[in-house]
């Protein structure tokens, strides 16, 4: 392979990892496929379990993990219908790369507090950004 062909295919990949990690690198999105790695839920239980999510965000998230082939949407002819959400075989292939980071940040977390109030005491630390409130 020539070196521009190289250069072109890992700026391609490069532009997939970005647009990968916007969509499951979000707190709802990996919380969402974390519950449905458990089992098959509806809407309210996946509201209520995850705590703290919007309706309007909760069904965002859903719609795009669909988009993206992570999540099945299942409705049911009934009265009123009833809709079950599921991690497709795409989707719970996720779930050990997420294992991974959760175990990570489980032991390393007093570590990662550590450094930033470390780095934060310091007189020459640049002033920290302000996050704005994700939904």
């Amino acid at each position: 392979m020539a070196l521009g062909s190289a250069k072109g295919h890992e700026k391609e990949v490069c532009g997939a990892m970005a647009d990968i990690l916007n969509r499951i690198g979000d707190k709802w999105s990996v919380m969402v496929v974390g519950f449905l790695a458990r089992r098959t839920m509806r809407f309210n239980e996946l509201r209520n379990g995850i705590g703290g999510i919007s309706q309007r965000m909760l069904t965002l998230t859903l719609r795009n993990l669909e988009r993206d082939g992570l999540v099945t949407r299942t409705v049911y002819p009934e009265i009123p219908p009833r809709v079950e959400y599921a991690l497709t075989d795409l989707g719970r292939t996720l779930t050990e790369p997420l294992d991974a980071l959760w175990n990570w940040a489980a032991t390393h977390q007093h570590e990662v507090k550590a450094a930033r109030e470390a780095y934060d005491g310091r007189g020459d630390a640049l002033p920290r950004p302000r996050l704005e409130a994700a939904e």
